[in-house]
């Protein structure tokens, strides 16, 4: 396998400004904006973007860019993301994107790979204003296979690898999507009706603590350096473990904030979509506090399963007290302890409840099976580009046909809801 320069094998160029607003329509051909690329990569149909008309284009003098072309963010921030779309039907597009044409002799698809192989965003000089010159795309070296067949066959292997890659994160969001369903169905809030349930504040049945507060002066009190729970671990619905903190604290502290199984962990804010973003934390770390921005609420007795709580918390009926309830200030959210112990608690049967946390159990180890296989493929992909970018193509096929017999074995699991029935 040779190379050359990307100018050899598409004609490169860059879109238009955009049209002023009241110039797009209904009907036309599509206008691709830098800000659009994520949502089209993922799934989002060209269709559904903003429309230039026949005459609007014809008396702009718009460039219309053919099928096939191969589009990416030149300048701003979007320039450092690497995100390469391939055009499913001719379009216009905006200034801010650079647009590769593949010559004759060169699949398109193909190189769409080259380039998430092989990122443009290595040409950028100045992080801080980023940008790169069609002049020095032209000039960016790429390998080149030597038959067009070559580049079919390289392309058709890493576009298996990538359509597993999309399914296995349809099977994961489908996965949250039927852990709602379930929820809403077991304790009847799909129209919110919860009268037929006791309600009455969190605080009457949990023990609710924040946290350990940074940078205190200790004036010379013995400490130990134990691991605490930030903001940044605390998801909608699971744990970040992958950067754990530690921070110097007294014994007493340690013994007041230290997490135990079944606590939930609940984060007081910050942007609105954190506002009581929380999760069940089950000793993932054996000695482990938390900060004060999160808070610990720990059921007394066994009137409720905390992961009934946190799924509680995660819902529409959750998130709509605590948006109602918060503080706010221009893009920030915050509660206190005070609005969380208020919260309105609807307290179903704790069989019911327990019920609940047992298929949320099920779920989530087909969960971890399935984000185990997404973080495979994913290091399979960029080990299959690698090879197969520099001639070693047919190593990693029986590789790649086992990934394709594992996805079709499982993905009828995710409709079989009756499955997840404890």
């Amino acid at each position: 396998m040779c190379g050359g320069p990307l100018k050899e094998v598409a004609t490169i160029t860059a879109g238009q400004s955009a049209p002023k607003p009241e110039l797009f329509s209904n009907e036309g051909l599509p206008f691709v904006r830098a800000g659009c690329l994520e949502e089209l990569i993922a799934g989002k149909k060209e269709s559904d973007l903003e429309m230039i008309s026949n005459d609007v284009a014809r008396e702009l003098r718009m460039n219309l860019y053919p099928e096939g072309s191969i589009l990416f963010a030149k300048s701003g921030m979007s320039a450092t993301k690497n995100r390469f779309y391939q055009l499913k039907t001719p379009a216009y597009v905006v200034s801010h994107l650079a647009v590769l044409i593949p010559k004759d002799r060169f699949f398109s698809d193909y190189l769409r790979h080259v380039l998430i192989q092989y990122p443009p965003s290595s040409l950028i000089k100045d992080i801080a204003y980023p940008a790169i010159s069609l002049g020095d795309i032209q000039d960016f070296k790429v390998p080149i296979p030597e038959t067009y067949d070559d580049q079919i066959r390289i392309a058709t292997l890493l576009s298996k690898v990538e359509n597993l890659i999309s399914c296995r994160r349809e099977q994961l969001k489908q996965l949250d999507e039927l852990l709602k369903s379930i929820f809403l169905e077991m304790f009847g809030l799909h129209n919110g009706d919860v009268k037929k349930w006791i309600i009455e504040p969190l605080s009457a049945c949990t023990e609710i603590v924040s946290g350990v507060t940074k940078g205190k002066k200790y004036n010379g009190n013995k400490l130990r350096d134990v691991p605490y729970m930030r903001v940044a671990n605390v998801k909608d619905g699971y744990l970040n473990l992958s950067e754990i903190k530690t921070i110097e604290v007294t014994e007493a502290e340690i013994y007041k904030y230290k997490l135990i199984s079944g606590d939930l962990l609940l984060t007081e804010g910050g942007d609105p979509d954190k506002l009581g973003r929380g999760a069940v934390w089950n000793c993932e770390i054996e000695e482990c506090i938390h900060q004060n921005h999160i808070f610990r609420v720990r059921a007394i007795g066994n009137s409720v399963n905390p992961v009934f709580l946190s799924a509680l918390m995660a819902s529409k009926y959750g998130k709509s007290y605590f948006f109602k309830a918060a503080k706010q200030t221009t893009g920030i959210a915050s509660i206190n302890s005070t609005q969380l112990k208020a919260f309105p608690l609807i307290k179903p049967p704790v069989d019911l409840q327990n019920q609940f946390a047992a298929i949320v159990e099920k779920v989530e180890s087909v969960r971890s099976q399935y984000t185990k296989s997404l973080k495979n493929l994913k290091s399979l992909y960029g080990t299959l580009s690698q090879k197969a970018l520099t001639g070693e193509l047919d190593l990693l096929r029986v590789q790649i046909c086992e990934e394709c017999e594992m996805a079709n074995r499982t993905a009828s699991r995710i409709s079989a809801s009756q499955e997840l029935t404890p």
